[in-house]
């Protein structure tokens, strides 16, 4: 049996406008809550797969580990604690339980969680969470956050870069390929809209399939094809790996599971009775969801 769990980390407010690209404030407005100044709410949302006595994380969300100064700016919440290591423990799940974290790519809401916390690494604090765990990352995403880009540096974390090929457990996918131990229930499909070589993990047990969809589709307003972020790195290609993703998976009862949306954790890919794409059976959270 395959159980599904949405595990949350710090969630953080981010700039309306940035995350909605291109699309006018007038209409990205009704689809979000929006502060006094002009940011929306982001959940940093991670999915824990357990199949067979393995525990396999996907992400590790924004964590804690900024300094205050910085956690104010990016509007970290609850930024002395890392929520996702309190939030995995609600559900009877310590770090040490963990067996594979998967980081879809290495900007900082996705992968800050593996770091401790800011008070921990200013008492000295080494090493990484999950201090057992493999940790999978795609080879291009690997390169990238090695050789950022001068547009998106300021999205990696190198002090983790350097903890990750210090841990020895770092293990970088080649062709999309999953680890032997995993190829039973999931696979990876690799983006590059958003960020070189994001790589989604796509499970699959009976029939059923959940993608990760991360910041190819961070949240429901996102499904609809020409929305798109301010971060991404190529926009229309984006929009066209979509369209791709959704032509490929539409027939196939796809979920799609969402990081960054402030209410769903999860929706069913659909056509609506406009032709647009669209989710339908949408979940606010996920507690045990079997495939």
């Amino acid at each position: 049996m395959t159980k599904l769990t949405s595990i949350e980390s710090n969630r953080q407010w981010l700039d309306g406008g940035s995350m909605f690209g291109n699309a006018p404030r007038a209409v990205w407005k009704k689809w979000t809550d929006i502060d006094e100044q002009g940011r929306i709410p982001l959940a940093c949302r991670c999915l824990l797969i357990e199949h067979n006595g393995l525990k396999i994380l996907c992400e590790t969300g924004i964590g804690a580990f900024f300094e205050p100064k910085l956690a104010q700016r990016f509007g970290v919440q609850n930024h002395d604690q890392n929520q996702l290591i309190l939030n995995l423990e609600k559900v009877g799940v310590s770090p040490n339980q963990i067996d594979f974290v998967i980081l879809s790519h290495l900007h900082f809401d996705h992968a800050g969680g593996l770091m401790p916390t800011h008070e921990e690494l200013r008492q000295g604090a080494s090493g990484l969470n999950f201090p057992k765990a493999q940790y999978i990352v795609g080879d291009k995403a690997w390169e990238r956050a090695q050789n950022p880009h001068f547009r998106d540096r300021a999205s990696f974390i190198p002090e983790l870069n350097k903890r990750l090929q210090e841990s020895g457990r770092l293990h970088i996918v080649k062709n999309h390929e999953p680890p032997t131990a995993l190829v039973e229930i999931l696979s990876f499909i690799e983006s590059e809209g958003h960020t070189p070589g994001q790589m989604h993990t796509l499970v699959h047990i009976n029939d059923q399939r959940v993608l990760f969809a991360g910041d190819l589709i961070p949240g429901v307003p996102w499904v609809h094809l020409p929305i798109t972020m301010g971060y991404d790195r190529y926009p229309e290609k984006l929009i066209e790996e979509k369209q791709q993703l959704y032509e490929r998976f539409l027939k196939d009862d796809l979920y799609l599971f969402f990081t960054h949306d402030p209410q769903f954790a999860m929706g069913q890919l659909i056509k609506n009775d406009k032709g647009h794409y669209a989710v339908a059976s949408l979940s606010k959270e996920l507690v045990g969801f079997q495939l």
